[in-house]
């Protein structure tokens, strides 16, 4: 817990908004995507979702395969909890649909269902696309599946597809079909080991136009670790740290160049949902 506060406290020393980014790539992503403050109506979707699980109290095992939870200690939990502690936070879900949405990949893979909240962001943010998501625990996969499926959130669950499978198996017998995901969401298992053999299992999938998330960059020292080797690396161009989430590009055009970014002008509450988890 000491090592994510004094990360923090560094991320909002170091940390600008858009008046101290030089690059239009960035500039434009931060004011028209990270600080654009409409009401999407998607918004109301994304909270009508957590809401249900939150009403959820049944209790399920879960088989997790990441670097563990600092809250639960039983793999007897109930559904509620899970959502709650473990599940995307809505402001960082919303701002998960508006970069979606800026950019509209046609291909998205998701490493790490969960319960499907940052799954429906991925949806809604880009309709069209065709979405993969991963999971190693069936019966969280369960949950989210069915309730794309019954649910009357006016989800297009026909362009999902929902795969059971341990991360590293799957991505390295990629088929045709999921060659070239132009946006990947990272936040599967939370360790160094894990974080960079998935980056270089995906390298020859990237294109100018890939968009790569990872989630919990501060998480432990050894996420930190993965994160800098993942910057310096010669194929990473842009690098945007959000304090939670470090988001990576591999534009041709762009000088290599790091940012800090505050993604939201009030991230005080950030650090609190970390610490929890």
């Amino acid at each position: 817990m000491i090592q994510i506060i004094k990360s923090y406290l560094n991320f909002l020393w170091n940390s600008k908004n858009q008046h101290g980014v030089h690059s239009p790539f960035v500039f434009d992503l931060v004011t028209k995507c990270f600080y654009d403050k409409t009401k999407y109506p998607e918004y109301s979707i994304l909270k009508e979702y957590r809401k249900s699980l939150l009403e959820n109290k049944n209790t399920i095992e879960v088989t997790d395969f990441g670097a563990g939870s600092r809250v639960f200690k039983s793999n007897q939990r109930k559904i509620s909890a899970i959502a709650k502690n473990a599940g995307i936070s809505p402001k960082r879900a919303e701002l998960l649909f508006r970069i979606t949405n800026y950019f509209q990949p046609e291909s998205i893979l998701e490493i790490g269902t969960s319960l499907g909240l940052a799954t429906i962001a991925l949806s809604l943010g880009s309709k069209n696309s065709k979405i993969i998501t991963l999971e190693g625990c069936p019966n969280t996969l369960s949950i989210a599946k069915n309730k794309f499926q019954v649910s009357s959130f006016k989800l297009n669950h026909e362009n999902i597809e929902f795969i059971n499978t341990e991360f590293s198996n799957y991505l390295k017998n990629l088929q045709p079909a999921t060659r070239n995901p132009q946006l990947i969401y990272f936040d599967g298992n939370h360790s160094k080991k894990a974080t960079l053999t998935y980056f270089e299992l995906l390298l020859p999938t990237i294109s100018n136009n890939s968009v790569w998330i990872f989630d919990d960059i501060h998480w432990s020292k050894d996420m930190e670790e993965a994160w800098e080797i993942i910057k310096n690396h010669s194929k990473v161009t842009v690098t945007i740290d959000t304090f939670q989430w470090g988001i990576v590009f591999f534009r041709k055009e762009q000088e290599k160049e790091h940012f800090i970014i505050n993604p939201n002008k009030n991230i005080s509450s950030y650090i609190f949902e970390r610490i929890r988890i």
